[in-house]
């Protein structure tokens, strides 16, 4: 049974009515608790559950210290290419948006791979576009082969592909996945994603199952905050994360809940998620799994982050750059959304370390494998 077979039924107003009928009842129910249901999920980004956020933040630090110990982990993203043939209404790599398009060569990667490994990192992310046609498996192959010998984990966020293709990066050098479906929400995603290989609701939502039968190592998952009601997307994330790990449990999982920046076609929000309610569904998650890795990407404040150190996160981005070439040639436009926290690896480790936390600089060892 594939992950969609378990929602396909569930009807997005009552899952939405299901999180807003939650009790202050019920969300000390679910605080008492070691292992939590989703009905105890939906307490905790409820409403109900906003007097509690000091409790929550509390049992957060003390979970992910548990599990992870006081450290943080820096990734990096690396775009290959903002070619895209996807017409996703929010994205400035939408195909119809007026932009330079733009696909890395050969010697291009490795200067932006001089320039990344000058900053210190031993992982990298690397990202595309959906555009097979330019930039597919062939592409992404040669990348990663490329990128082996100087990183020791290489991770993709790239379009979805099949089972064997997956099989074919691993193989290449391929660590982790991330895959966000951007919204659950099956009756209004096309109304984000009108055309191109992006618009089939049902593959997108099967790649991280496609992925974990192909034997990557890590899969990311997540959803874009601005489309949708975030409540409920949170809810229908985490089912999501609850199926994967109950089903392909020699995986490691990671979740993201990205907000909305400005981007080239001016794509205005249509849920606003504030601080305070990123702090409760943060913390929600790491209550509701105490393994997953949390991640907190440049789309959110040096502020924020600062204060997310010793909270629950356990990856974030630092010194990122969201155009094709962006390190060694930046191009604000080619670039996917506008970051908003531009301080360097430097600096940010340095704030981490005054707070007590280590940083490091990778995920995951080839010699492991």
């Amino acid at each position: 049974m594939e992950f969609y077979d378990t929602i396909k039924d569930l009807d997005w107003d009552d899952v939405t009515r299901s999180v807003y009928a939650k009790t202050d009842r019920d969300v000390r129910n679910a605080l008492s608790k070691e292992m939590l249901t989703l009905e105890d999920f939906k307490a905790l980004i409820s409403p109900a559950a906003e007097p509690y956020l000091e409790t929550m933040a509390v049992m957060s630090r003390t979970l992910t210290q548990k599990r992870f110990g006081k450290v943080m982990q820096f990734y990096i993203p690396m775009y290959l290419s903002n070619a895209c043939s996807n017409h996703c209404i929010y994205c400035g790599f939408n195909h119809n948006n007026d932009i330079a398009r733009k696909t890395l060569t050969d010697s291009e990667i490795m200067e932006e791979i001089a320039v990344i490994k000058k900053m210190g990192y031993d992982n990298v992310l690397l990202l595309t576009g959906e555009f097979p046609r330019y930039v597919g498996v062939d592409y992404i192959e040669h990348a990663i082969n490329l990128c082996r010998p100087h990183f020791s984990a290489i991770n993709l966020e790239v379009f979805p592909m099949k089972t064997e293709q997956y099989e074919r990066l691993a193989k290449a050098g391929a660590n982790t996945l991330y895959v966000y479906q951007e919204t659950f929400n099956e009756k209004r995603y096309k109304v984000y994603h009108p055309k191109g290989m992006k618009s089939n609701y049902r593959w997108r939502l099967g790649t991280p199952e496609r992925a974990a039968q192909a034997g990557l190592h890590k899969i990311g998952m997540g959803a874009l905050i601005g489309l949708e009601e975030w409540r409920t997307e949170m809810v229908f994330l985490a089912m999501h994360l609850r199926f994967m790990t109950k089903n392909y449990w020699q995986q490691k999982y990671c979740v993201s809940f990205p907000r909305m920046r400005p981007a080239a076609g001016g794509y205005q929000p249509s849920f606003l998620m504030s601080e305070r309610q990123f702090a409760q569904t943060l913390w929600a998650f790491r209550i509701f799994d105490h393994d997953v890795d949390i991640a907190m990407s440049t789309r959110e404040t040096p502020n924020m982050r600062d204060h997310f150190v010793t909270l629950g996160v356990t990856s974030m981005s630092a010194g990122s750059k969201t155009d094709p070439g962006g390190y060694a040639h930046p191009n604000t436009n080619l670039e996917q959304f506008h970051i908003n926290d531009d301080r360097t690896p430097e600096q940010m480790e340095a704030m981490v370390r005054a707070q007590g936390y280590d940083v490091i600089y990778k995920d995951w060892d080839r010699g492991l494998n």
